[in-house]
């Protein structure tokens, strides 16, 4: 099966979700500015950029020969109604309205714009007209705004929650860390998504927040407190430690520490990336403010794409790598 996605991003964004559309939707999704198409199944919700998706079950080359199949199909439960889904191709409103009635007149069932128990899509691409199962995405990054604890530096949900996707498309039989998670924004995220994920910083106060965070969330505590260089060592760490052999998780996520008085030295930033590449031997995101090509080479990792990120004027870049 076809899926089409619509998705929308603000222009200093743009790079990040092209990577997390390619990341989550495979290597053979075509993107354009605002849709995409895969044979990759993902829930819209899952990305903060993508707003639907389109399961295409039926495909014509006309809206009459469209009308003429849509009969063909089953509504789950009583009631639907017909959304036009905006992708590259102009459409006029007056038009996807017309659209939307004239294949509303042919489905079988009771045509409902409020609370449907089925909603379908129908839209344009390529010269074709594509109708099918439409399912909306749920701002769930924006609910996770509203943490007790937080700070000035800490990356945005959105940020996060797409960074999660990068590193994380496929969630299932997957183990991830943020050996630095700060007050735990990737990591509610992530959790959010049900990935399998545990956290780490040597900041008693971040561990604490944390904390915090997961619990007004209802989430399960998986923060430990101790120095990523560490992790995953032979040596005994005592009782909060996270014990996991090497290269042991799936996936890394590392935001590197800065700050705006001080920086951190190069030996201390190589001795976090060679951590880094203990922990996992297959896929690592690193963000950083800083150029650290040369570091990350260093430390055995291959940058295999990158974007970056603005705020104003502040940039970050966001490196993936294996």
């Amino acid at each position: 099966m076809k899926y089409v996605y619509v998705y929308a991003c603000h222009e200093d964004e743009q790079a990040l979700c092209q990577l997390e559309l390619r990341s989550l939707l495979g290597a053979g999704v075509v993107i354009g500015a605002r849709h995409a198409v895969s044979a990759r199944c993902v829930e819209p919700s899952r990305s903060p950029f993508l707003k639907l998706r389109l399961d295409v079950w039926l495909e014509a080359g006309s809206v009459e020969e469209l009308a003429s199949r849509v009969g063909e199909l089953t509504v789950r439960g009583s009631t639907f109604k017909v959304v036009f889904a905006e992708t590259d191709t102009a459409v006029s409103y007056d038009r996807q309205r017309d659209v939307e009635r004239e294949l509303g007149r042919h489905v079988r069932g009771k045509a409902q714009m409020r609370q449907p128990d089925q909603w379908f899509a129908v839209t344009e691409l390529g010269g074709r007209w594509l109708f099918g199962d439409c399912s909306y995405g749920e701002a769930v990054w924006l609910q996770h705004q509203q943490k007790p604890q937080n700070y000035s530096t800490a990356l945005g949900t959105r940020l996060a929650r797409a960074v999660v996707n990068i590193a994380v498309p496929e969630i299932a039989g997957r183990r991830v860390i943020d050996p630095c998670c700060g007050i735990g924004t990737v990591l509610i995220e992530a959790i959010s998504m049900g990935i399998d994920i545990v956290g780490n910083d040597m900041n008693p106060l971040a561990v604490r927040g944390a904390r915090v965070n997961l619990d007004h969330f209802g989430m399960p505590n998986v923060v430990s407190h101790g120095d990523m260089r560490t992790l995953g060592a032979a040596s005994e760490q005592g009782p909060e430690s996270l014990a996991s052999p090497e290269g042991g998780y799936d996936a890394l996520i590392l935001d590197m520490p800065y700050n705006l008085c001080s920086k951190l030295p190069e030996d201390e930033q190589l001795l976090m990336l060679q951590s880094a590449r203990r922990l996992t031997k297959h896929r690592a995101v690193i963000i950083t403010t800083e150029q650290i090509d040369p570091l990350i080479k260093q430390a055995g990792f291959r940058i295999a794409e990158r974007c970056m990120v603005r705020k104003g004027n502040f940039r970050r870049q966001i490196l993936v790598c294996e």
